[in-house]
């Protein structure tokens, strides 16, 4: 048996779970009766004590090394007199009991927040009081009140950041402009979205000389928090606590207190706001000939959104430009720098595939009225490349300065991640593939190469998923997907704790200073538990810098602290909104149950495949024993589930129709089910509802009704979603008859379907 390894753990929804080691190695397995001392993310001590029957190495809970505090969220119930709660989370696998005086002011059915009072053991679940009521569980805006306590997103200003935040100026003041070069003259506009509410970002450009040739001159104006926000006030303490915005359909939690983000450090438009300038001077090839930083006191002109600047030069004669014809001139000038930057790039060979990016239409009740794809238009691509430009800048700067930051790091494709795109690549048929040392623009050759072929979609969703997640670190090892040697993030400090960071250097070395993070990251201990909290999200960068021949100091080690912590809330931002969107999409697609949409595979694997509609863009499951009577079996070289008999596919791309059955909302799943031409509607239906009425118990249990929501209640049986006491159809039999026979032909040494 080997040593005691020593990890996370991650709990699953049918019980058993994983301890997900630190040294990055093979998780190992926990079957459920392990699960029942431990909770989803203890931190344990484990031994390897035998493989399972599917090869993995299993593995028993010798040490509970830490038990983090972790409030959890369910719905309160009341069943054979005894109170409990079962967790929205359902890895937590067990429900909370509760004593009876232990419940406050909450009701049955009611969304709670409990605190454990008693751990779970072998023999024993877990005890707690309620918290916190959240209320019903339809209430308007739950799903996000359930999101931001599941994933710990602070959500609440300390009194003392609010008080700092009150006592600041209502306006830019003369003593505020000292040191500042006066920008007011020049017509800096923003361009957003039609929703925002708080402006980074300001642009400008014109026609300038450039070395012996022509070019322009751009003006990136960022708003500066930096002379607000003081390094370790109580504002700075929260911001550095949130690390980033996180945005919800229809509601936002903003990094920085309302005053700041919507008022003293937007820049709105007709009144005076303090910046920092990237000023660069823009080559006619698009390359960066010279920049400069400095900070400056700006006046917006003029507050654009994404589809009138598009409008505007689409038509520069049209009624949106007669609106803004002083302006018109100067959105020509960005758009044309913009075409030469854009050229720069395809030169550098950065990565650009085209993909599509949702967003959620809420009612004023917070439900889902439509899902629909958010277009982007030129204006889009101006405003991205001016901002990449004014980011690429900044590292260029902070490295030149040789003063400690964060750089935003992107390395290219693991070992690992090469060599399955290589023969993915060469199963496909595809004439190209990447070197063992893969610059960008290898990946958007073959994009380019097979955009045209009906698998495009598949082939560049492959690439895509082969590359690395980007994390903030000191140690600059370039971006690999933008094709930069030195790339940062200057551009957002309103809603992103990095970059107020990289504004505070940029300060210092123009004023011939160093900054000193706070007393917030440390190294040593605490860096060490926010390194573990980011091993659950995202891998480490594994390139070192060529030139560290020495340990990094104390300073170095407080920055990558700092990087790690910004990642890894990052992360966390990112999961909440994913399980927000999720629990919304559920909501409303309970509403489309037994309705029939085509749609695309977006994904294969060896339980199913997962299927994207057309018309709402919702993802949902196809199990495998949905696939129809015969063995699949998942080829991982083409990331396809292939029929032995039919020869049938199943890949990323392959359109199908399918048919919403089941709906879990909480456990964000979507189950659909094939939908073969022949099939009518009739007996589609007598499928899903049985052949005849289903005679329900009258006695429901309280868990029953608070899972179903009024609705009948469907099991899940083998995958397929059927009556919880109808009859079986004449299908249902046809399907157990299959799975009878999968059985058989199990016990003769076939591997089982199911992964």
């Amino acid at each position: 048996m080997l040593d005691e390894i020593e990890g996370t753990v991650q709990g699953h929804r049918d019980g058993h779970g994983f301890v997900q080691r630190d040294d990055g190695e093979a998780d190992i397995y926990l079957p459920p009766n392990e699960m029942r001392a431990v909770l989803h993310k203890d931190r344990v001590k484990a031994r390897i004590v035998r493989q399972d029957r599917r090869g993995r190495p299993e593995g028993r809970v010798v040490e509970i090394v830490e038990r983090p505090e972790q409030p959890i969220i369910g719905r309160l119930l009341h069943e054979g007199g005894i109170w409990l709660v079962a967790p929205e989370d359902k890895r937590y696998g067990q429900d909370v009991l509760i004593p009876k005086g232990a419940t406050g002011p909450a009701k049955v059915g009611q969304v709670v927040v409990v605190q454990l009072t008693e751990p779970p053991a072998l023999f024993g679940q877990p005890v707690g009081r309620v918290r916190e009521v959240l209320g019903e569980i339809d209430d308007p805006g739950m799903e996000i009140e359930i999101a931001v306590r599941k994933y710990g997103v602070p959500h609440e200003f300390s009194a003392e950041c609010l008080a700092l935040a009150k006592a600041l100026p209502e306006k830019v003041r003369p003593a505020d402009k000292k040191g500042r070069i006066d920008l007011t003259d020049v017509p800096l506009v923003t361009i957003d979205g039609e929703d925002a509410r708080d402006f980074d970002d300001a642009v400008y450009c014109e026609p300038a000389k450039v070395g012996r040739g022509k070019g322009w001159r751009l003006l990136v104006a960022i708003a500066d928090v930096s002379a607000y926000v003081q390094t370790g006030s109580a504002i700075d303490i929260d911001a550095y606590d949130r690390a980033t915005s996180v945005y919800f359909p229809r509601r936002v939690i903003p990094m920085l207190p309302e005053k700041l983000s919507n008022g003293l450090c937007s820049l709105n438009p007709e009144v005076e706001r303090l910046c920092m300038v990237c000023d660069m001077l823009v080559a006619a090839d698009g390359e960066i000939y010279a920049y400069q930083f400095y900070p400056a006191v700006m006046f917006s002109h003029a507050r654009f959104t994404y589809t009138e600047v598009a409008a505007i030069l689409g038509n520069t004669r049209g009624p949106e430009a007669a609106k803004r014809k002083d302006r018109v001139k100067d959105l020509l000038n960005l758009a044309d720098v913009y075409r030469a930057l854009l050229k720069q790039r395809g030169k550098r060979g950065a990565v650009d595939f085209e993909t599509t990016e949702t967003q959620i239409i809420c009612d004023d009740a917070g439900r889902i009225e439509k899902i629909v794809p958010r277009t982007r238009n030129e204006a889009h691509k101006i405003i991205e490349e001016a901002m990449l430009a004014a980011n690429v800048c900044s590292a260029d700067f902070i490295a030149e300065g040789k003063h400690p930051g964060l750089f935003r790091v992107h390395e290219g494709p693991t070992p690992e991640k090469k060599e399955i795109l290589r023969g993915y690549l060469k199963a496909m048929g595809v004439g190209l593939s990447i070197t063992d040392d893969p610059r960008p623009g290898e990946f958007q050759a073959i994009a380019e190469a097979t955009k045209e072929r009906p698998d495009s979609q598949q082939i560049h969703t492959m690439l895509l998923r082969s590359m690395q997640q980007a994390i903030y670190t000191p140690f600059n090892s370039g971006h690999f997907g933008l094709a930069y040697e030195a790339y940062t993030h200057f551009t957002s400090p309103i809603r992103r704790y990095p970059d107020l960071l990289v504004h505070r250097v940029i300060k210092a070395i123009l004023g011939k200073t160093r900054y000193q993070l706070p007393m917030l990251p440390t190294p040593g201990e605490a860096h060490a538990k926010l390194a573990k909290r980011l091993a659950s999200r995202v891998k480490a960068p594994t390139t070192k810098p060529q030139k560290a021949t020495i340990a990094p100091t104390k300073e170095v080690l407080a920055w990558e602290a700092a990087g790690l912590h910004c990642s890894a809330n990052e992360r966390r931002a990112d999961e909440a909104s994913r399980d927000v969107e999720a629990w919304l999409k559920c909501k409303y697609m309970r509403e489309h149950l037994g309705e029939e949409y085509g749609g695309v595979v977006s994904a294969a694997t060896t339980f199913g495949i997962f299927v994207t509609l057309d018309a709402m863009y919702v993802e949902g499951l196809v199990h495998i024993t949905e696939l129809g009577g015969e063995y699949f079996k998942f080829d991982e070289m083409r990331q396809e589930l292939r029929g032995e008999r039919t020869g049938i596919r199943y890949a990323i791309g392959t359109r199908v129709r399918v048919q919403v059955s089941r709906v879990d909302l909480d456990g964000r799943k979507i189950d659909f089910r094939l939908v073969r031409e022949g099939e009518d509607l009739t007996s589609r239906a007598m499928k899903d509802k049985g052949s005849a009425p289903v005679k329900a118990s009258t006695k429901r249990s309280a868990r029953h009704k608070a899972e179903a929501g009024g609705e009948p209640r469907l099991e899940h049986g083998s995958g397929v979603a059927v009556a919880a006491a109808g009859p079986q159809s004449a299908m249902q039999a046809f399907k157990s008859a299959v799975k009878k026979a999968a059985n058989k032909m199990q016990g003769k040494g076939r591997k089982p379907r199911r992964g």
